[in-house]
């Protein structure tokens, strides 16, 4: 299996445990916007400090962050905070793994992204097999009492959040793979953790903003929750980090779609750890979407 395969897988099981953290302290203390602040804060220090360690060991000299590196970076900083509140939000709609099957949406909104912001497009049976993982979404759009399909289903809250994270999430892995291309190093490990350090701590920094304004309080909340929310900063550091080698080794919307194999985890965390209900409808749906992986792998 190819290097940009493996981390991918890596960076999978890395967020779905964060994700499943997250769902746990956004549904008993913090607000989403809590939540997701303690992804960043926490995973700041771990970042820097392998960073500093990396970059000293090897004696590598930090490349030059240019203008383009900060405007791919910042737009992706933006959209990664939003897209990840809307997931939050989404935890209290619907079961875990369907609030992650929802968000998988990404995936074909990265190959438009990826066509708009950087020119990358995907083969067309490349293109076949992400296709094939938006009919699972159309299956999962309905809600669990659905018993037909309808457009009118892809208006609910669920799905519009859903589908709001897809876009924004999008953008994120498509801007940060633009950050890392503008620097000049043939070091896909330093790429990945210089991108990485500089929007977690643009991320942390408009959070505290944001929270300061809009949520008085949270912030203590995010501390007190620490035990847990620590957690967190670490799962979101190996993650992010093994995101960011992929974007860097691969084009973002194949990554995004090997990456679905979230999807497989999801409803693992959500009938043994949450023991939440899967539907006959929601099942079909996420069995589409696996199938859509296998597909991808294949014509890859």
């Amino acid at each position: 299996m190819a290097p940009w395969a493996l981390v991918t897988i890596a960076a999978a099981a890395f967020q779905t445990v964060r994700f499943m953290l997250q769902k746990v302290l956004a549904s008993t203390t913090l607000s989403p916007a809590g939540a997701t602040f303690s992804r960043f804060v926490y995973s700041w220090p771990f970042i820097a400090v392998l960073l500093a360690l990396y970059v000293g060991a090897g004696d590598v000299a930090v490349p030059a962050l240019s203008a383009g590196f900060w405007g791919f970076g910042l737009l992706g900083a933006v959209a990664q905070i939003l897209a990840t509140v809307c997931v939050v939000a989404l935890f209290k709609e619907r079961n875990f793994a369907v609030g992650i099957t929802f968000k998988k949406t990404e995936v074909i909104q990265t190959v438009l992204v990826g066509a708009l912001l950087l020119g990358e497009g995907v083969s067309l049976p490349g293109f076949a097999a992400i296709a094939l993982g938006l009919v699972g979404l159309l299956l999962l759009s309905g809600g669990k009492e659905a018993r037909g399909f309808s457009l009118r289903d892809l208006g609910n809250r669920a799905a519009g959040l859903g589908i709001a994270s897809g876009v924004l999430f999008a953008f994120s892995a498509v801007s940060y793979r633009g950050a890392s291309l503008t620097l000049a190093s043939d070091d896909p490990v330093l790429r990945a953790g210089v991108t990485l350090m500089a929007v977690v701590t643009m991320q942390t920094l408009l959070m505290v903003v944001w929270l300061v304004l809009r949520e008085r309080g949270e912030i203590a909340r995010v501390w007190a929750a620490r035990r847990v929310a620590v957690w967190i900063g670490v799962t979101s550091m190996g993650g992010s980090f093994c995101w960011f080698v992929a974007f860097t080794l691969q084009n973002a919307a194949y990554v995004k779609a090997l990456g679905q194999v979230e999807l497989i985890l999801s409803v693992a965390a959500t009938t043994l750890f949450f023991r939440e209900r899967i539907t006959a409808r929601e099942a079909l749906g996420m069995t589409v979407l696996a199938a859509s992986i296998l597909l991808l792998i294949v014509v890859i």
